[in-house]
Formats: C-alpha cells, sequence, structure tokens
C-alpha cells in the first residue's frame, strides 16, 4: 500500500459538500427514528424524500426526576451480570452503535437524537439505593453502574449521582462494578480506593478504536483512546482492579485493533477484558445505516454485508450466546484474535470476584459467624 492509500485509508469525511454542512457534528445519530410505542408524532423516516428538513444541534437537555426504584434485575446470560443501575437514562456520548437507544423509545422519546439530547436525570438515586440495600430480604450480588448508559457521561460533572451511588456502596460495603468510557471517572478515585481496599470493586474502560478519526464520529462526545488508557493507568496504580470492553467489534471499521487495543491496555494495568461483537437491534438498525453510509461512503456496502453474514443473515440476532458474539468466519476470526491475545498478554489470569461477605448496613450489629 503506498504512503498515501495508508494515510487515507481510514479517513472519515461526509458524502458530499451539501451534507458535509449539514451534518450534526458532536452527535452520533443525524435524525430521530419513530417511537414504536407512539400513535402520533413527528419523524425523518425517509431522509431523501424530504425537502426543507432541517435537525438544528440543540444544547442537551437535562430532564431531572424522582424515580421509583434504581437497581435493575439482568435476566440476559450474555452479559455477565446480575443487577444493573443507572442513574441517568439517555446518554449524550452519542454512540451510534449503542443497544440502550432503544430503552428510551419507553420514556416517550426517538433512540436517534433525543437519546443523546433529552437526557432523564433520576434525583434520587443514592437514596433510592439505600432504600433497596436496608430491605431485609436484599440478597447481597455485585451490581454494575452502567449496565445501560455510561454513568459518566457529562451530566455526571453536574449532578454527580454517580459518586452519590458509590458512596452508599462504600458505606454499606456492598459490592460494585462500573463500565465507562469518559475519564471524569478519575474524580471519583478517592472513593474507588476505599471500595478497592475492601474488594468491592472492579472497573472496566471501553476502547473501541485508537483511530481519533473514527472515535470522533462513532463515539463524539467521549474521551479519546489515549486518555481511556491514562484512566486505566491511573486507577490501576491507585489499587483498582480495571479491566477493559473491547465493544462492539465491527468488521470493516475497528476489528483489526482487537491486538492493539490489548497490548496498550495491559501496558497501562488492566489485567481482565471482555469485547462484543457488533449487532443492529430496534431502531439502531436504521441509525448505524445512515450514519455508515454517511462516513464511509468507499466501504459501507462491505461492512454491512459483513454484520449481515455473522447474524444469519440480518444485522441483528437475538438469540441468547450468539446476538453479542455473531456467528459464521467472521465472527469466530474475532472470537479467535480475542483468545489469542487475550492470552499472549495474560488477561483474565486468576480472576478473583468481589467480597460479599462483609455487608453491612448501617447501625446493624456484625455477626460473630
Amino acid at each position: 500500500m503506498s504512503n498515501k492509500l495508508q494515510q487515507d485509508h481510514y479517513k472519515v469525511s461526509a458524502r458530499d459538500k451539501e451534507e458535509a454542512e449539514q451534518y450534526l457534528h458532536g452527535r452520533g445519530a443525524q435524525f430521530n427514528t419513530k417511537n414504536k410505542f407512539l400513535k402520533d408524532e413527528i419523524t425523518r423516516e425517509h431522509i431523501e424524500g424530504i425537502d426543507d428538513w432541517t435537525d438544528p444541534n440543540v444544547p442537551t437537555q437535562y430532564i431531572e426526576q424522582q424515580s421509583k426504584t434504581i437497581v435493575n434485575k439482568v435476566d440476559s446470560p450474555d452479559v455477565g451480570m446480575a443487577y444493573s443501575m443507572n442513574a441517568y437514562a439517555g446518554c449524550e456520548h452519542g454512540c451510534i452503535y449503542c443497544y440502550a437507544r432503544n430503552v428510551h423509545e419507553y420514556w416517550g422519546y426517538s433512540a436517534g437524537l433525543d437519546f443523546e439530547r433529552k437526557i432523564i436525570v433520576k434525583m434520587n438515586a443514592p437514596q433510592l439505593l439505600r432504600k433497596q440495600l436496608m430491605h431485609p430480604k436484599w440478597e447481597v450480588m455485585p451490581i454494575m453502574v452502567s449496565g445501560n448508559t455510561d454513568c459518566y457521561q457529562p451530566a455526571e460533572q453536574k449532578y454527580r449521582l454517580t459518586r452519590g451511588l458509590l458512596q452508599v456502596c462504600n458505606e454499606f460495603n456492598h459490592p460494585v462494578g462500573i463500565l465507562t468510557k469518559n475519564a471524569w471517572i478519575i474524580k471519583d478515585k478517592d472513593v474507588l480506593q476505599e471500595l478497592a481496599q475492601k474488594k468491592l470493586v472492579t472497573a472496566m474502560v471501553s476502547i473501541t478504536s485508537f483511530n481519533e478519526e473514527l472515535r470522533r464520529v462513532m463515539e463524539p462526545r467521549t474521551a479519546t483512546a489515549v486518555q481511556r488508557l491514562r484512566v486505566i493507568e491511573e486507577l490501576s496504580n491507585a489499587g483498582i482492579k480495571m479491566g477493559i470492553m473491547m465493544g462492539p467489534m465491527i468488521p470493516g471499521l475497528n476489528d483489526h485493533e482487537m491486538q492493539r487495543i490489548m497490548k496498550s491496555a495491559a501496558d497501562a494495568g488492566a489485567t481482565f477484558t471482555a469485547y462484543t461483537f457488533i449487532r443492529l437491534n430496534g431502531a439502531i438498525k436504521f441509525l448505524f445505516h445512515d450514519w455508515l453510509y454517511k462516513n464511509f461512503p468507499d466501504r459501507a456496502d462491505k461492512v454491512w454485508h459483513m454484520i449481515e453474514q455473522s447474524h444469519d443473515g440480518k444485522v441483528n440476532d437475538t438469540r441468547w450466546g450468539l446476538r453479542m458474539r455473531g456467528e459464521g468466519a467472521i465472527a469466530q476470526i474475532i472470537a479467535q484474535q480475542y483468545k489469542k491475545y487475550g492470552k499472549l498478554y495474560h488477561m483474565n489470569e486468576g480472576r478473583q470476584g468481589l467480597d460479599t461477605t462483609i455487608f453491612r448496613r448501617p447501625g446493624e450489629q456484625g455477626k460473630l459467624f
């Protein structure tokens, strides 16, 4: 490959000048998809057939509310968690592939731009967690923060609800897991250190690409990969068990980066890892298709067909055990790489669980046995 071709091989650009001017930079989705739960709404379903339609890049709106519950039981065997809690619904990070987009329809919004621009803030999240843990029938099991949306998205800088949740877990000696792609987690290093000393926390940083041009359009309001590696290094040096999530792996876009991501993360101090294969469920299919053909017109057909080849001719699969890994030759190659490089860089060796034996409710007398 010539130097020029190598330089431009993964260059990201809109299809033409007119489209580039209309592109909503800083957002993943470019329009609102239809909400299947609403009968009457204004949607832009056939983009090419509408004249004089504008989607202004309006500021993010925070919708404060008092919720009834915060801890959710997870029944899926594919995600490796029993419970999750999310202080925010919707996510300003705007990752175009995010499976949580569809959940925003339950709130009466679209999985598209609404998901990124209308963030529901559960103002009483720490109080709800405290109430849950005080219940005498609560069975102690690790709770994953960010089971749906990122707990350190920009809203956290204002509301600090994630810190509140961690403080409650620390007070109760309750195990907790974290998944984020935002460097803001560093601000909670003090609480995380206290939890780590009691073997009550593990944290994962999601890294999908070192290609900054790709990251900027695929995950527009997230930290760079270099920043995420610094997070791993700083928190690992502070005694916090760190891992990486490589998800999703997208054939033709970032699947070739798996080795570099795993090696860089291991060098930074990560000791465990996980990955997912791209799947486009619900409205995400339309959003991702639009995004792919706008940003990668040179290889969009190839990428789309490789995703289909890995999901039995579709871009989504609902079958347990297959939906997050895919099937067929392409998915198998990625799985083999993951296994090979995980072994090479000593990931997931002797991984230990979090401590569930020291849980105590405030004021509760300690147990002798």
